[in-house]
């Protein structure tokens, strides 16, 4: 399984997010739609970047009843992306649901991943907001295998639990991991974080950067040096 470098494209319309692909001139990178872009642009931004060769990781994390999100599943999957997601915290029987809506009539379907705890909760928020008393570990690795029980593919997490998610569930189950920072970088809202070499060396099968690629002088040279530093031997 190859790793790779997700680019979140967190920009507020297609404009700015399409000008900023432009930059890499032929290069095309794997890349991210979160709520922000898909709520103001819809659909049709997923298909033009799909158009101009990106393979799409589409963030969304559905989380509601089993029969919503399977509906749900089923329009997402007529737009032909790589992954998409949902929260793990919605139950077995909705992640079960989920997977039947986005397998298409051939049996095809993208990569179905669930998200852990987000890697802006920390456990003292988990404990006082969520009343989750366990250790986050234990939480995250919990969630991780109700997720492989239902039939997905992975998990989004820290990389800091990529290797104990790996351990738990085996080594083909993916760990898409975000709280990427360089070491020169800063560190943002997020809470559980590592550099790309950190991440790597963890266990991490992808991993989303962000700011560190799109708020960079040079994206693209930032972009290059993640690869290098998550990818290279």
């Amino acid at each position: 399984m190859g790793k790779d470098v997700i680019i979140a494209c967190d920009f507020a319309g297609a404009k700015e997010t399409l000008a900023f692909l432009d930059r890499f001139e032929g290069r095309k990178p794997f890349v991210k739609i979160g709520m922000e872009l898909f709520y103001a642009e819809g659909p049709g931004i997923v298909r033009e970047i799909r158009n101009r060769g990106h393979q799409i990781f589409l963030d969304l994390k559905l989380h509601d009843i089993p029969n919503t999100v399977k509906k749900a599943m089923a329009v997402l999957s007529r737009l032909d992306v790589n992954i998409c997601n949902l929260h793990a915290a919605g139950t077995t029987a909705m992640m079960e649901a989920a997977l039947e809506g986005l397998t298409r009539p051939d049996g095809t379907r993208p990569l179905l991943i669930a998200v852990t705890q987000l890697t802006s909760t920390d456990q003292q928020a988990m404990e006082r907001d969520l009343l989750i008393e366990r250790p986050i570990d234990e939480v995250v690795m919990h969630y991780a295998k109700n997720a492989q029980k239902a039939g997905l593919d992975g998990v989004v997490c820290s990389p800091l639990e990529a290797g104990k998610v790996h351990d738990a569930c085996g080594r083909n189950f993916l760990t898409v991991t975000p709280g990427v920072r360089f070491a020169d970088g800063d560190q943002g809202d997020q809470k559980r974080v590592t550099t790309p070499a950190q991440a790597k060396l963890l266990g991490s099968d992808y991993i989303v950067v962000g700011r560190q690629i799109t708020a960079a002088e040079d994206p693209v040279a930032a972009y290059e040096r993640c690869m290098a530093e998550f990818t290279e031997e």
